[in-house]
């Protein structure tokens, strides 16, 4: 796994600025989040939502990033001169450190011309103003592991797991049922799967063994970006 970390939004952003009557609205869009294959597509619907809802606004300037490494970026200046909107937004994303995230930029015009420094100054700081005002979220790529445990013992391993930091992704009771068993879910990093079979050999005297079910992206706690 050459990525096992990366950081996006945990839920969209706002910001408005004005210069010289010209309104300038950011809204910042999570899209794809913890899909290694987020789609370029969903990144463009987000564009023409903004366009649909802002239709009488002049220009709607877009940016995206996307993927655990960041190796999608793009941006368009919809009709501002060339460099003057797109770039900045786009290097706004880049230094933040975020993926899979859309910046649309809407604009409406105030009736006076503001020049291409005028126009890079405002198109990137009114995304900044936004990324100052959203939440994000770490995903860690993690290995999904499960366990068959007797029914009798899965609520005293379930919370002991949880009470020692694990992430138990669920309990499915219909999997062994006729056997006696439920099937305890978990997500673990690779560094840390021995940790987690000794831990779970003590609980269960020996009795439950891990087997690998995948890999998915975890979402962590959300933090102030």
């Amino acid at each position: 796994m050459t990525t096992s970390r990366f950081t996006t939004l945990a839920g969209p952003a706002i910001a408005e600025i004005e210069v010289q009557r010209s309104r300038f609205l950011c809204e910042l869009t999570p899209v794809g989040a913890g899909d290694d294959d987020a789609s370029e597509v969903a990144a463009r619907a987000v564009v023409e939502a903004a366009r649909k809802q802002h239709w009488d606004a002049r220009h709607h300037c877009s940016a995206f990033v996307l993927g655990p490494q960041r190796q999608v970026r793009r941006s368009n200046d919809d009709g501002e001169p060339s460099g003057t909107a797109g770039a900045p937004m786009l290097e706004a994303l880049v230094a933040s450190g975020l993926s899979d995230v859309v910046a649309v930029v809407t604009r409406w015009f105030g009736g006076t011309l503001l020049g291409a420094g005028g126009l890079v100054r405002a198109y990137g700081d009114v995304v900044r103003a936004a990324l100052a005002e959203a939440r994000v979220v770490t995903y860690e790529r993690r290995l999904v592991v499960a366990a068959d445990v007797a029914i009798a013992d899965v609520g005293r391993v379930e919370n002991a797991l949880r009470a020692a930091g694990r992430h138990v992704e669920g309990v499915d009771y219909a999997q062994g049922a006729a056997s006696g068993t439920a099937r305890l879910v978990l997500a673990v990093t690779e560094a840390d799967r021995a940790a987690l079979e000794s831990e779970l050999a003590s609980l269960t005297g020996g009795s439950a063994d891990l087997d690998e079910c995948g890999q998915r992206w975890v979402a962590l706690a959300d933090q102030p970006g």
